[in-house]
C-alpha cells in the first residue's frame, strides 16, 4: 500500500507539551509583567507617602508646643499620634510584606527556581542552572512554577493593597486632625480680634 494513500491518524498531544506550555505560558508573562508593575507602583506610593507623613509629622512636632491647650486640641492630638502610628504600621507592611509559603503542595516543585528565595538555596550558579534545567525539561513543571510565581505575586499584591488602603485611610486621619488643629488655633486667634473685649 503506498504511503500517500495510507490515513494517518491524528497524534494527540499530551496536556502538556512543548507547544501547549509556550502557548500558555506567554499569557502567564503577561500577567506577571502586570503583576509586578502592580507592585512596583504600590511600593512607590508607600514610600511617598511615608515622605508625606514624615513631613507633616516634623512640621506638626516643631509647632506642637505653639497649640493651645483646651479639650477639642487635646482630644485632636491624641487621635492624630495615633492615626500617625497606625498609618507607619501599614506602610512598614506594604513595604516589608508577609511572604507566604505555598510551595508545600506536592503538585509544585520542592523549590521555585523563580522566586530569590528558591535560586539562593543553591550552592553555586552551575547547580542551579542544572537544576532549572532539569525543570524546564518537565513541561508540566515549568508550567506549575510560573503559576505558583503568579499566585504568589498576586497573593503579595492583595496583601499590600490592602495595607495600603488602611494607610491611606489613617493618614487622611491624621492629616484631618492636623488641620483641624489648626482651623481652632486660627479660630481663637481670630477671635481675639473679631470680638475684642
Amino acid at each position: 500500500m503506498p504511503k500517500e494513500n495510507q490515513k494517518t491518524q491524528p497524534i494527540e498531544e499530551p496536556e502538556f507539551s512543548s507547544r501547549n506550555v509556550r502557548s500558555n505560558i506567554a499569557p502567564i508573562f503577561q500577567i506577571l509583567q502586570s503583576e509586578q508593575n502592580i507592585l512596583q507602583r504600590t511600593d512607590q506610593k508607600a514610600f511617598t507617602l511615608m515622605s508625606i507623613l514624615g513631613v507633616f509629622m516634623v512640621f506638626f512636632i516643631v509647632h506642637f508646643l505653639k497649640i493651645n491647650i483646651n479639650w477639642f486640641n487635646v482630644v485632636m492630638v491624641i487621635i492624630y499620634f495615633i492615626a500617625a502610628f497606625f498609618a507607619i504600621a501599614n506602610l512598614m507592611l506594604v513595604i516589608v510584606p508577609r511572604i507566604r509559603n505555598d510551595q508545600d503542595n506536592e503538585a509544585l516543585p520542592d523549590i521555585n527556581a523563580t522566586f530569590f528565595g528558591g535560586i539562593i538555596q543553591f550552592k553555586n550558579p552551575v547547580e542551579y542552572a542544572e537544576y532549572l534545567n532539569e525543570i524546564t525539561d518537565d513541561h508540566e513543571k515549568t508550567y506549575k512554577m510560573f503559576a505558583s510565581q503568579l499566585y504568589a505575586l498576586g497573593s503579595i499584591n492583595a496583601y499590600k493593597n490592602k495595607h495600603l488602603r488602611r494607610a491611606i485611610m489613617f493618614f487622611g486621619t491624621a492629616i484631618l486632625c492636623e488641620l483641624l488643629i489648626i482651623m481652632s488655633m486660627a479660630w481663637g486667634r481670630a477671635l481675639q480680634f473679631l470680638f475684642p473685649s
